[in-house]
C-alpha cells in the first residue's frame, strides 16, 4: 500500500492516452519553450490538467528517454497544485537539455502558466500561486 496521499498519485485521468487528444494539442498554435522543455497546450474544458509526453529517439536511447519521461511525470505530479487547471499539455525535452529534476519542475510550472495566460485571457489570469 502506498503511504503517500492518494490525491498525489499520477492516475489515468491525469494523462492523455488517445492519439486524437495529442493531435488536438498539436493543432493548437500555442507553445512555450525555455532551455529545458518545449510545451504545447490546448484548453480541455475539464477540471484538471492532463499531461502527454513526446520524447523522441533523438533525445537518446530507450533508457535515457524513459528517464526523461519519469522525471517529467514526477515534476507534474509533485507540482500539480502550481499548474493551472483545464489544460492538455504535450511536453518534450529541449534538444541538448540537461536532465535535472528541479530545473524540469520549474520549467514545467513556468511554461504551463504562460500558456494558460495566453489561452484564457478572459479568465482573470487565475493561475495558482
Amino acid at each position: 500500500m502506498h503511504s503517500e496521499n492518494p490525491d498525489q498519485r499520477f492516475r489515468k485521468q491525469d494523462r492523455m492516452v488517445h492519439q486524437s487528444e495529442f493531435d488536438q494539442v498539436r493543432r493548437s498554435d500555442q507553445f512555450a519553450a525555455d532551455q529545458v522543455l518545449v510545451v504545447k497546450a490546448a484548453l480541455n474544458r475539464r477540471d484538471r490538467t492532463r499531461l502527454g509526453l513526446a520524447v523522441s529517439r533523438r533525445v537518446g536511447n530507450a533508457v535515457f528517454r524513459n528517464r526523461w519521461k519519469r522525471v517529467i511525470r514526477e515534476a507534474f505530479r509533485i507540482n500539480r497544485n502550481a499548474i493551472p487547471r483545464g489544460l492538455d499539455l504535450v511536453v518534450r525535452p529541449r534538444k541538448g537539455a540537461e536532465l535535472e529534476f528541479h530545473r524540469v519542475a520549474r520549467s514545467l510550472v513556468k511554461l504551463s502558466r504562460q500558456l494558460y495566460r495566453r489561452l484564457s485571457p478572459g479568465q482573470d489570469n487565475k493561475t495558482p500561486d
